[in-house]
């Protein structure tokens, strides 16, 4: 039986080796930031995208966090993303560049606690 309710968002937790740092790094990113307390943040790239960060640091649970945030133009994300040059000033950040795939295409980032983001534009 499909569930009734009329959904409007989702959010993720993903945790943080060094909670300071990775908020930093978010920061810088473009994200705004809203303090939920001491070890919780709210991080937000629109209205409905966002995510939260945690003071909380499980090695086999961080290196399985992925995070797919869809873009229009992944050549246009690329640009920005690699503008930054956040890979150079936290260690741990890197940037795998485009790949195409048959369901379209994505370009990556390891945040500084090693969370995968999938950059992706699917295909129309």
């Amino acid at each position: 039986m499909p569930l009734k309710s009329k959904f409007t968002n989702i959010r993720t937790f993903i945790g943080a080796k060094n909670f300071s740092l990775t908020r930093e790094f978010y920061l810088e990113f473009g994200f705004s930031e809203t303090v939920i307390s001491d070890n919780l943040s709210l991080f937000t790239v629109s209205e409905n995208l966002c995510f939260y960060l945690q003071d909380y640091y499980i090695k086999d649970w961080i290196n399985n966090s992925m995070i797919v945030l869809e873009v229009e133009d992944v050549e246009e994300c690329w640009k920005e993303i690699t503008a930054t040059g956040l890979d150079k000033k936290y260690k741990g950040v890197r940037f795998t560049p485009i790949k195409t795939l048959d369901w379209g295409r994505e370009c990556f980032m390891h945040d500084p606690s090693g969370v995968l983001w999938h950059f992706c534009q699917f295909n129309k």
